[in-house]
């Protein structure tokens, strides 16, 4: 990605490698409990609600060409099971590692002669700006990948009836009987006949008995 804006280091996802040096090899741990950033997960489908907790346990080592981010990322995700429509919740934990560049180094960690002329190359790339990187873009990639497309409230969800939407965990016997086809057009033409041309059809029948007993 090209450079950012002026990083804030008071955001809580700002990092600051200035106590590594740029000294290769040297190493910090760091934990850190966050409040989950607007949108974080798959939209319309499940995350982590804003403002929740996130526990991220990272590692930072200083390498030539910049600092390698290892880290571990812990949720509780919200969403709706796909087959019942039921709230849901998700643990979910997120592992990533990233490679944040010091932007005058190459690619072998040597001060770069002039800048580099592969934009695309560039767009790629996550930079340390004065020392801070920003572990959100990382984090949401990371986060997106370990929820589920999917989700539902247990494996074997049964869902809900096809017929009339119950939720069949709630009922495991729920069934409709079903009708034969042959005798529905029947069974409706009987219900929509009112009661007097039911009499009338009645009273028909019993004057043609009478003629045929003569």
């Amino acid at each position: 990605m090209a450079l950012n804006a002026r990083l804030d280091h008071r955001k809580p996802l700002v990092f600051d490698t200035h106590e590594l040096g740029r000294r290769p090899g040297a190493l910090q741990r760091l934990t850190r409990e966050i409040d989950a950033p607007k949108d974080l997960g798959i939209a319309g489908v499940i995350g982590v609600p804003e403002g929740a907790p996130v526990e991220l346990e990272l590692r930072l080592e200083s390498v030539m060409e910049g600092v390698l981010v290892t880290g571990t990322a812990r949720a509780q995700a919200e969403g709706e099971c796909v087959r019942c429509l039921e709230p849901l919740q998700l643990d979910v934990e997120a592992e990533f590692q990233e490679m944040f560049s010091y932007p005058d180094a190459d690619d072998r960690g040597r001060p770069k002669a002039e800048p580099a002329d592969d934009a695309e190359e560039d767009e790629d790339r996550l930079f340390i700006e004065d020392g801070l990187f920003d572990l959100e873009p990382v984090l949401r990639d990371a986060v997106v990948l370990a929820l589920p497309m999917q989700p539902v409230c247990q494996e074997d969800c049964p869902g809900l009836c096809s017929e009339c939407g119950a939720r069949l965990a709630d009922d495991p016997d729920h069934h409709h009987d079903a009708v034969d086809i042959r005798w529905a057009a029947l069974q409706g033409l009987a219900g929509s006949l009112g009661d007097g041309e039911k009499d009338e059809m009645s009273g028909a029948e019993a004057g043609v008995d009478e003629k045929q007993e003569k």
